[in-house]
């Protein structure tokens, strides 16, 4: 079951090998074990995609192709995970973020207002900054663990049920 509804989802393998931005890693690109899909590779490309989803940093898609390369998990899976990220959701995922983090740290939250300069971006990481990075680690850390053993688990009692299943025929 979760085999099927995945890949139902995931992008032509051709098509991610023919990408520019990929091209920096090279004939890696051809290693089979990328591509497919199982309970390991899937539940580290969960893994991999939900930490680099919460990484506040521009190109989580290539860095998340390159721990996927790293730790040979589904490549397709783990690059289409970063984009929970998107730039509708991450304003509330960073937020959050920086909610965790000023909670762990015990600092009070600043109000937010934005100006785009230099000055404000310097002013504000010495603020805002440890909170936020801290609270992006933390979720990112935590997302990471969840979405790999929940899709272990899922995986799993779906195997499971289809041998009962299986069984009672």
């Amino acid at each position: 079951m979760p085999r099927k509804f995945i890949k139902r989802f995931m992008p032509n393998h051709e098509v991610i090998k023919r990408q520019k931005a990929l091209k920096i890693f090279g004939n890696v690109l051809y290693n089979p074990n990328l591509w497919c899909l199982n309970r390991r590779s899937a539940a580290g490309a969960f893994a991999v995609g939900l930490f680099m989803a919460f990484v506040p940093l521009p190109s989580q898609m290539i860095m998340a192709a390159g721990l996927a390369i790293l730790f040979g998990v589904n490549l397709p899976l783990s690059v289409a995970l970063v984009w929970i990220s998107n730039p509708v959701t991450m304003p509330v995922l960073f937020y959050f973020a920086y909610k965790v983090g000023a909670f762990c740290l015990s600092t009070p939250t600043q109000p937010f207002h934005f100006e785009l300069s230099w000055q404000y971006l310097s002013e504000q990481m010495s603020t805002i900054g440890p909170p936020f990075l801290l609270g992006c680690l933390l979720c990112a850390a935590i997302a990471s663990i969840a979405g790999y053993f929940g899709i272990r688990g899922l995986w799993r009692y779906s195997v499971v049920r289809s041998w009962q299943q299986r069984s009672l025929r």
